[in-house]
């Protein structure tokens, strides 16, 4: 029977997780089940992926404000700390930020990336920048005069003036802080010589940039809880890159040392089925809102573990490219036959007009976790475990 279903996606629901249950244990249970109540098969070359948040709970790798604390006191102790390019974000930063506070003992020099952060929330609109003759490149403006220019304006999406609000969290602790807003990290160095920089994608840049412009101090996020303090939860890679807010006072991290957990359920899986599934653990997916110009990657990878066989990009071709140059002048049965055997036998003549409209050359796992993410959404669908069938099928399969 000819197929009409290509690439088909379905989000699990499985049990709520905690801390100390076998996750490898749900995800294959929550697998079999599902494909038995809703009458699909398993087979090789399927994927499932697992989000981010519930490998984490069950590691149970959480941390305090106190733990943070303790990290940046014993990393800067009596100096006063520049704070550096944070993203806008009450789950992501504003819990890291209070424990920046509260582990340092003088004054927070914050220093925000305009128009926007770094993930594209905006403070001031780009048109709004325009209109006041400022560049953001050159222009280093001090919180009096950003107010005076741009005035106070909310989040499109929170309803938040992040300038008072990031302002008022580090205040909460008796702490001065001093708002400035720059995209050149050597800014800071004209306020403290010991930086913090919280950027995400860009960080190993901005380290570099400080520590050969005279710096005395210079640590990432990704150095903050990389490893355990007190007994808290710690990522040796990302350290709080990736984190989210689990309560008031404390922040779950990204999953540390999850590759062993994608090899146990691709094995426990085989074991099972007989069938070679692809297995991931995803975060956030990379793409961007486009009417609130969030670009969605704040983690700092889409995918922190996953099986070989998600290995490197796609191998695929443009068919659209082939319909309208090579086989233009064919339609209907004719066209899909035309295109079939050129898939089929890549035939040498072709393949040469091909090389240079292949599809955009993106990771497996930023697509596959772009999928997840988008799939499993993040409000109340339940759906953690997203099982993805037929990815790897082309127009003949």
């Amino acid at each position: 029977m000819e197929r009409v279903v290509g690439t088909v996606v379905r989000g699990l629901r499985c049990p709520i997780i905690n801390k100390g249950d076998a996750i490898e244990e749900i995800v294959v249970e929550s697998l079999l089940k599902a494909a038995e109540v809703e009458g699909f098969s398993i087979n090789d070359k399927d994927i499932i992926t697992v989000t981010e948040s519930v490998v984490a709970r069950a590691q149970g790798n959480y941390a305090t404000i106190d733990h943070i604390a303790t990290d940046v006191s014993n990393k800067f102790g009596e100096d006063t700390v520049g704070v550096i390019f944070p993203i806008l974000s009450r789950n992501r930063f504003a819990i890291c930020l209070r424990g920046i506070a509260k582990g340092t003992a003088k004054k927070i020099v914050l220093m925000l990336s305009y128009p926007s952060d770094e993930v594209g929330n905006h403070l001031v609109d780009v048109d709004t920048l325009d209109e006041k003759g400022i560049n953001p490149w050159t222009d280093v403006l001090s919180e009096k005069e950003f107010r005076e220019h741009f005035g106070y304006n909310k989040h499109t999406f929170t309803g938040v003036d992040y300038i008072d609000y990031y302002k008022s969290l580090v205040e909460e602790y008796g702490i001065e802080c001093e708002v400035i807003f720059s995209n050149n990290a050597k800014t800071i160095l004209d306020y403290t010589k010991n930086v913090l920089t919280c950027d995400i994608h860009t960080r190993v840049r901005s380290k570099r940039i400080l520590s050969a412009s005279g710096a005395e101090k210079v640590y990432s996020l990704d150095d903050i809880l990389a490893h355990s303090i007190d007994g808290s939860g710690f990522n040796e890679e990302y350290g709080l890159l990736g984190s989210n807010k689990a309560t008031e006072d404390s922040i779950k991290l990204f999953p540390n040392n999850c590759q062993p957990v994608v090899d146990k359920i691709q094995h426990m899986l085989k074991e099972k089925t007989g069938k070679t599934v692809e297995v991931m653990v995803y975060g956030d997916g990379a793409f961007k809102d486009p009417v609130g110009k969030i670009w969605e990657l704040a983690d700092p990878v889409v995918s922190p573990a996953y099986t070989t066989g998600l290995n490197g990009t796609p191998n695929e071709i443009k068919l659209k490219y082939l319909a309208d140059n090579n086989f233009a002048d064919l339609r209907g049965d004719e066209l899909k036959q035309a295109i079939s055997q050129f898939i089929d036998n890549k035939e040498t003549d072709l393949v040469g007009s091909m090389e240079s409209q292949g599809t955009t050359p993106r990771k497996l796992t930023d697509l596959i976790g772009s999928l997840s993410d988008l799939t499993s959404g993040s409000g109340d669908k339940g759906t953690p475990i997203v099982f993805i069938q037929g990815y790897f099928d082309n127009f003949t399969k």
